[in-house]
């Protein structure tokens, strides 16, 4: 059993393959959290709080002549509001009386084999995992609460997931202004917090602070879980670099609203929160009634962050997307958005469905443009019928005709927005979120669908649906172009309208429920600009998602290395777009770019047309080497290679098979020089004692200068031993030209 109970000193050990986790419940039946780390054999860890007497912080009625112990230094379990803890709080109420105390204390608790599945939000599955269940229970008899927390340990994976639920058991109407899904309070460590900020085409750039005195606060206010705050942040040894140092990593599933929150308090002792945001959040919880929040998952290891990455990597392709598409080989695409834009008809899109086929190209995705009257982005979002003007034959003759080249077909919706030009705004303008009396923000002119109404989530269904039941339909682009603003709900009353923003993402992902059940053969990938909803509670659904909107390689080195600190490389999706590029006007060798997209699901995202007979050929040679490292690029260990200082030079990444029998050593040159020093770049997680070959070179890089031999060294061919590239790593040839880039594999032999 991973979950002990000490019934003698009332201590919790949560125990994973490598990590314990404690709790213990004190005097007064306070839900302690004293230790979050390396296993401790069974010590009782509560000595780390030291009882002072600290002026100003409090003391519990009960123990008021015992100063030593407040709440507001106590390490809390599950923070509250109101009761003497003045630092970041887990939960905040306003009673039926009036007032704003919440103050819990132990009242029992379950441990379970399994899980209970939660109902309406993403959660960690149970696959061929053992997994056990800590159900503790905490209340507030004076108010009438009961807040449920829940632990789920997945013992071989060393993640702990947790959710809180709140019932109200007063008999009046409470009101919930925050109820965040775990708290976690550090003891005697001084750390760094990296969280990942962003924006619209430069998601997920890692920033790494020391913590502080102040409240950082990671949010977004947008709706979403945004491209400015990714909902996932590590706090790790002030000397963790990616292999060795403490590491701690707190992600949130969810894809709305969110707040992670980062405090050091007079004591020394560092707290996080991390939950739906407090900042339009308040749900009014009725007699007898529950609010259940969403999950969230905690790692830990002192490996330091790459070995962090691992953890999350292999229980968000296991556990969290769906297992449909876990092993199931996915088509390198074209999608024509870049190529055509709204410029199309079902003449072009065929033509473009023969080119890409000619170029060895698996699945066509038809983007933006097919529906309604929507020849711009001014009109026709909410429409969800073929327009017949632009695809005269019909979606299923353009689907048949792909599907006759032995191809995919794909196809792209925005389902919670709408146009004011649209059929489906003149029928029904009040379900689209927007204040009474009031004009509201616009974003790319379209509004937001009030995903809280369920009338709105049966229309949707029903009309996507018919969509894919006309055509045979292998994967859904899911997009969503703008945040949220005017966030009212013609369907709720004024006393809850601070709901309606965690119902738009329950009613979203009701939605993505209904059609998956439907249709479990449809990928869904997900999408919003790109990045904007890139979490694990949208991989519940979809097993990948658009990483970002810019599709420019040498920037896409950036936003993807930024990404894989908590997301799997099968999640992120990356194509090949046309050069120059569109966003920047940068040109980037063919070959660089389908080896910066090979770090990701890879396609392509341009008009195949206007190829060249030496460019099909070549992206039949990159598909060919993509699929053959297929297994290795989605399953392996991704490493992060170079890090800040050698990427002003060059970034280098990789992938190591879990049997340690191949890997894939990939650079790119940002910054060519002359007379240029070395690179040497070191590989990780081989087997020491084995030898390496070199049986794969490809690369943009143009020929280099002869060296005095008169003769370049060979590559193919070339073997090392696994501790050699580990400890003094592999010596790069220099490389020239425009953004040269070399990928290597290496074969076990």
């Amino acid at each position: 059993m991973s979950i002990i109970f000490d019934e003698k000193s009332k201590v919790f050990s949560i125990i994973t393959r490598n990590t314990e986790y404690q709790i213990k419940i004190n005097e007064i039946g306070v839900a302690l959290h004293t230790y979050y780390g390396k296993k401790v054999a069974g010590q009782d860890m509560s000595y780390l709080y030291r009882e002072l007497d600290r002026g100003f912080s409090g003391n519990p009625y009960e123990l008021r002549n015992k100063r030593g112990v407040s709440a507001d230094t106590l390490p809390q379990e599950y923070s509250t509001d109101g009761a003497g803890d003045y630092r970041v709080s887990a939960l905040i109420v306003r009673l039926a009386n009036g007032s704003g105390t919440a103050d819990l204390r132990y009242r029992g608790h379950e441990i379970i084999s399994g899980r209970e599945n939660l109902k309406g939000l993403p959660y960690v599955r149970v696959e061929k995992d053992r997994v056990d269940t800590l159900k503790l229970i905490l209340e507030d008899k004076t108010a009438g609460l009961l807040a449920t927390l829940f632990y789920q340990v997945f013992e071989d994976k060393d993640i702990i997931s947790r959710y809180t639920v709140i019932r109200n058991e007063s008999g009046d109407v409470c009101s919930l202004n925050k109820a965040a899904s775990a708290c976690v309070d550090f003891m005697g460590k001084d750390l760094d917090l990296i969280h990942f900020h962003g924006r619209h085409a430069f998601e997920r750039q890692p920033e790494r602070k020391r913590v502080g005195h102040e409240v950082v606060r990671i949010s977004s206010k947008r709706g979403t879980s945004s491209h400015h705050n990714n909902p996932f942040v590590i706090l790790c040894d002030r000397n963790a670099d990616e292999w060795q140092g403490e590491s701690y990593g707190v992600m949130l599933m969810y894809s709305g609203e969110h707040a992670e929150e980062v405090e050091k308090d007079q004591a020394g002792t560092i707290r996080v929160v991390s939950g739906i945001s407090d900042d339009h959040f308040s749900w009014k919880l009725g007699a007898g009634e529950e609010f259940v929040t969403p999950e969230v998952m905690l790692a830990y290891t002192d490996k330091g962050l790459s070995e962090l990455s691992f953890l999350f990597h292999r229980i968000i392709r296991e556990n969290v997307c769906p297992n449909e598409f876990r092993d199931k080989k996915r088509p390198v695409l074209m999608n024509n958005w870049e190529g055509t834009y709204f410029d199309f008809d079902d003449d072009k899109i065929m033509e473009i469905a023969d080119s890409a086929r000619e170029a060895g190209c698996e699945m066509l995705v038809l983007d933006d443009g097919w529906f309604g009257a929507r020849n711009d982005d001014h009109a026709g979002l909410g429409d969800w019928v073929v327009n017949r003007d632009k695809v005269k034959k019909g979606m299923d003759a353009i689907a048949d005709h792909v599907e006759s080249l032995g191809m995919k077909f794909g196809l792209w919706f925005e389902p919670e927005m709408v146009n004011e030009d649209s059929d489906l705004f003149r029928a029904h303008p009040d379900w689209a979120l927007t204040d009474p009396d009031r004009k509201p923000v616009m974003g790319r002119d379209q509004l937001v669908l009030d995903m809280s109404r369920p009338e709105v989530v049966d229309y949707l269904y029903e009309s996507i649906a018919a969509v894919l039941n006309s055509a045979k339909i292998s994967y859904v682009k899911w997009d969503f172009n703008r945040s949220l603003a005017n966030v009212f709900s013609r369907g709720l009353p004024a006393d809850r309208q601070g709901e309606v923003s965690h119902r738009f993402v329950l009613g979203s992902y009701a939605l993505m429920e209904r059609l998956r059940e439907s249709f479990p053969d449809v990928m869904i990938e997900g999408c919003s600009g790109g990045g904007g909803r890139f979490d694990a509670g949208i991989m519940f659904y979809s097993p990948q998602i658009w990483c970002s909107d810019n599709t420019e390689a040498i920037n896409r080195l950036r936003i993807q290395k930024g990404t894989t600190y908590g997301y799997p490389v099968s999640t992120i999706g990356s194509h090949v777009s046309a050069s120059p590029n569109h966003q920047t006007g940068r040109e980037v060798p063919l070959m660089t770019r389908a080896i910066v997209a090979m770090a990701g699901t890879f396609g392509y995202e341009l008009d195949p047309r206007k190829l060249s007979a030496d460019e099909k050929a070549m992206i039949r040679e990159q598909i060919g080497t993509f699929n053959r490292y297929y297994d290795l690029i989605q399953r392996g260990k991704y490493l992060r290679l170079s890090d800040e200082t050698d990427e002003e030079y060059y970034t280098s990444w990789g992938f190591v098979s879990e049997d340690k029998s191949e890997a894939l050593l990939n650079l790119v040159v940002t910054d060519v020089r002359a007379n240029p020093e070395v690179m040497y770049v070191r590989l990780h997680c081989l087997d020491p004692e084995a030898e390496y070959e070199v049986d794969n070179c490809i690369s943009s890089s143009e020929k280099v200068p002869e060296n005095d031999a008169g003769e370049k060294n060979r590559i193919v061919g070339q073997v090392f031993t696994g501790a050699a590239l580990m400890n003094a790593g592999y010596a790069f040839d220099p490389m020239f030209g425009s953004y040269p880039a070399v990928q290597l594999h290496f074969k076990k032999i």
